[in-house]
């Protein structure tokens, strides 16, 4: 009965809800749509005014117009669409989103360096990227370090923890 104690809080712990982490795979399916909203914005916005103005599709290269502008309109979407809103299109629908580890509101900072620095991390080494499926928070570096969690909006896990150990402001979990 003692292991017991030591593992689950004692008799003092009370459990509480906390948000549930997203893991890997729903993160992954998140991705894949916005993968497809970014596609289809290219397909429908972006290569029809490069036509209109009579600008090379075609170009190769990481510096021709239309890659430059399509890396641009990935980057702002992700920037913008988790500063403004706290997810993109992807998280929405999956219903998950970026919170920061304090609870406070997203800003800039936090918002270019996940976005950004997250991305370019995640892109060069992939293997930064599956720690969130061996994390106790489903963290991806660029979390850790821009002190960021993805949760579920609508679900809820139960965390026991001692009485003593417990912060008056955390009983409900982050707040978003």
């Amino acid at each position: 009965m003692q292991h017991s104690r030591m593992t689950d809080g004692g008799p003092e712990a009370r459990w509480h809800a906390v948000r549930a982490y997203a893991g890997f795979w729903i993160r992954f399916w998140a991705y894949l749509i916005d993968l497809i909203v970014l596609g289809s914005l290219s397909m429908l916005i972006i290569r029809p005014l490069f036509r209109a103005t009579g600008l090379e599709i075609g170009a190769s290269g990481i510096f021709a117009p239309y890659q430059i502008t399509t890396a641009a309109v990935f980057f702002l979407y992700f920037v913008l669409m988790t500063k403004f809103f706290g997810q993109t299109v992807g998280k929405m629908v999956t219903g998950i989103r970026v919170i920061r580890r304090d609870g406070g509101p997203l800003d800039w900072g936090t918002v270019l360096f996940r976005e950004w620095i997250g991305r370019f991390l995640s892109k060069t080494l992939p293997v930064l990227y599956w720690i969130v499926g061996f994390t106790p928070k489903k963290e991806a570096v660029h979390d850790f370090i821009a002190d960021t969690l993805v949760i579920h909006e609508e679900r809820y896990m139960n965390e026991r923890v001692p009485a003593a150990a417990e912060p008056s402001g955390l009983q409900d979990g982050p707040a978003v």
